[in-house]
């Protein structure tokens, strides 16, 4: 389970608040290094949550980690009236603001910084719940996520955008090389948090995935489960509903 990893090893400190620590930390260059590390790709991935997202037609939207704002300025081509990004991290979300300002969507996007277990809203208050590339950051996932049911409308939809492992050869072996060699090696390169990048290829390597996330989401109450790899099975889209 995804809690026994941390960022820092040699840190006292619980996971929530050594998250707050990384991202503050990595918050001015966590955009142009998450390009290079995922070539790119994450766009194509995140557009296809905004259409999933689209479909219901909400009016109220929660996007949980939201960290710089890419997934929530995304949401915006859903026409709703209201987009929440949450974010522990106010360094990330600094950085969110600004882009969000500078495309003209702060009269639609509000940015707050908050802890996904223990969100400061109203039971069945959102239509749409999007995490990308956050959940696995969550102290307690189970907590994080009956959270999100919680302040989810019954009938509304929950989309989770999350790495996971190939299970094809020889696409499984080529991810194992990237994540365990490459990716550290990157973050090593072009970080000032060595520590942070490690974290983020060994959280992905033991995060739960497929059957195994749809099944915990099922026990957590949601209905109408369902997995969507990406790429090759290198992320995976979830859809789920309450």
């Amino acid at each position: 389970m995804s809690g026994s990893v941390n960022p820092y090893k040699n840190s006292e400190r619980s996971k929530r608040e050594q998250v707050e620590q990384m991202f503050d930390t990595i918050s001015g260059e966590y955009d142009g290094l998450n390009r290079v590390i995922s070539f790119g790709i994450d766009i194509k991935w995140r557009k296809k949550v905004v259409k999933m997202v689209a479909a219901t037609q909400p009016h109220r939207i929660l996007d949980v980690a939201t960290g710089t704002g890419d997934l929530a300025i995304n949401l915006a081509e859903t026409k709703a009236e209201k987009i929440i990004g949450l974010d522990i991290s106010a360094g990330m979300l600094k950085v969110g603001k600004e882009k969000i300002i500078a495309k003209d969507l702060d009269q639609t996007i509000e940015m707050v910084q908050g802890d996904s277990e223990n969100l400061p809203f109203e039971d069945n208050y959102f239509d749409a719940i999007t995490v990308a590339f956050g959940i696995r950051n969550f102290e307690t996932l189970e907590k994080g996520l009956a959270e999100i049911l919680r302040v989810l409308k019954p009938g509304g939809i929950f989309a989770i955008l999350e790495t996971s492992v190939p299970t094809k050869t020889p696409f499984k072996q080529g991810y194992g090389i990237y994540t365990k060699t490459l990716l550290p090696l990157i973050g090593h390169v072009f970080s000032k948090d060595r520590d942070a990048y490690a974290y983020l290829s060994e959280s992905a390597s033991v995060f739960p995935y497929g059957e195994e996330l749809n099944n915990i989401l099922r026990k957590t109450g949601f209905t109408h489960v369902k997995d969507h790899p990406q790429t090759m099975g290198v992320a995976t889209i979830y859809s789920a509903s309450k």
